[in-house]
């Protein structure tokens, strides 16, 4: 089965998404997500320019070998660029063979090791009040797992907070938006969020909490010290991750479990964090590190540490990468939990799949692939729109963590 033509596709249903396109001379084509968020362009100027004339008359079904073609044969490795648009070529070779075969990638791969896939959604709030409910409307909903993110008084602009009801996107039109920084304050705040929380709902709820970079190893490690009581499923991304070594501080002073890696790239970001044991749940995302074939190496390294996954999973990423995350979560033994941020109307209808939410899992049918499609007349209604992310300063002027 050769491959005849590759196509990107940009489309901004609400937000930009890069869709790669690969079409074989059999008439079976696959597609997979290159989105990196705020970075787009890029992506798909080393999609076309660099990644596709390569592509042209290979055999679609070596995806291995093609895979290490575009890692070891650019010379220049790794990186979001490089590894977002390996990805892209990797899950899209992976939904071709799973259509050839009539099976779903999850059958591919070894077969379901579970029925379902746990997901948690993000209860978002000014204050902490609005963040309880939130909670309570999504218990309502089904979910047996929330991350809880909330408004701190007197910081302007904390991260979390929503801009609309399930469908959280903070990313900006043109210039990202500056907003403050108070790491004090919100050391202070965090264990009331978390107390008011478990006093109206109980223990009976799983919650989740993302720092998003902002402590240094020693306030991660009181942060977590001082969460313990309300027993997190997990505290993400407490402190900068490029420095390894940091997260041992962190383990000398919390026991509430560590969970890194959303902005992960390859298996080398994440080697010392899990053979140290240093995590509990590694957040590396099938769109940006390496596609289904390298994550399968991220999760075995993995699995003999007992840490587990929890990929990302939020809407800066199209529902082709949430199709084959699912299919790897289907079947990778050391699944942990699955984040899901549900995307806007307008972009299921641009992506239309097989998956479907269910009293707080999701769940996969046995379409053919990754179960997830893109209608290129519908996405070309919605042009691309130059998006930016947040920033964050201090109270005093320097950039800090956004």
């Amino acid at each position: 089965m050769k491959i005849t033509a590759a196509r990107v596709i940009v489309t901004c249903p609400g937000r930009n998404f890069v869709t790669l396109k690969i079409e074989t001379d059999q008439g079976v084509y696959g597609i997979g997500d290159a989105t990196l968020n705020g970075r787009e362009k890029a992506v798909v100027a080393y999609l076309e320019d660099h990644v596709v004339p390569l592509l042209i008359g290979r055999d679609a079904s070596r995806i291995e070998d093609i895979w290490q073609l575009l890692y070891r044969g650019a010379y220049w490795r790794r990186g979001p660029i490089t590894m977002s648009a390996i990805s892209a070529v990797d899950v899209a070779l992976w939904d071709i063979k799973g259509k050839a075969a009539g099976m779903p990638v999850y059958q591919l791969l070894g077969g379901a090791s579970r029925d379902k896939v746990l997901v948690y959604g993000h209860a978002n709030g000014a204050d902490i009040e609005e963040t309880a409910d939130a909670v309570g409307r999504y218990i309502d909903l089904g979910y047996k797992a929330i991350r809880a993110q909330s408004g701190i008084p007197g910081v302007k602009g904390a991260y979390g907070v929503g801009r609309g009801d399930l469908y959280y996107e903070p990313a900006d039109d043109a210039l990202p938006t500056e907003t403050l920084w108070n790491t004090s304050a919100y050391l202070d705040f965090a264990p009331k969020l978390f107390a008011r929380i478990r006093d109206e709902y109980g223990m009976g709820v799983e919650l989740l909490h993302d720092v998003h970079h902002r402590l240094t190893p020693i306030e991660a490690g009181r942060l977590g010290k001082s969460l313990e009581p309300y027993r997190l499923f997990w505290m993400e991304d407490c402190t900068p991750a490029e420095n390894q070594e940091a997260l041992r501080l962190v383990r000398q002073h919390t026991v509430t479990p560590l969970a890194i890696g959303e902005i992960f790239n390859s298996i080398h970001d994440c080697r010392q964090l899990i053979s140290e044991q240093l995590i509990d749940y590694i957040r590396a995302t099938i769109v940006h590190a390496g596609g289904i074939t390298h994550l399968r190496q991220i999760a075995g390294l993995a699995a003999l540490y007992q840490v587990r996954t929890g990929f990302h999973g939020a809407t800066d990423l199209s529902p082709a990468c949430m199709g084959a995350a699912l299919n790897f979560d289907m079947w990778v033994p050391n699944f942990g939990i699955q984040e899901y941020m549900r995307h806007t109307p307008e972009t299921d209808a641009v992506f239309p799949h097989s998956y479907h939410f269910d009293d707080g899992y999701l769940h996969l049918d046995d379409t053919p692939g990754i179960g997830v499609d893109i209608d290129e007349q519908l996405a070309a209604k919605y042009p691309y729109s130059p998006k930016q992310l947040p920033i964050a300063r201090l109270e005093d002027g320097t950039m800090w963590n956004w």
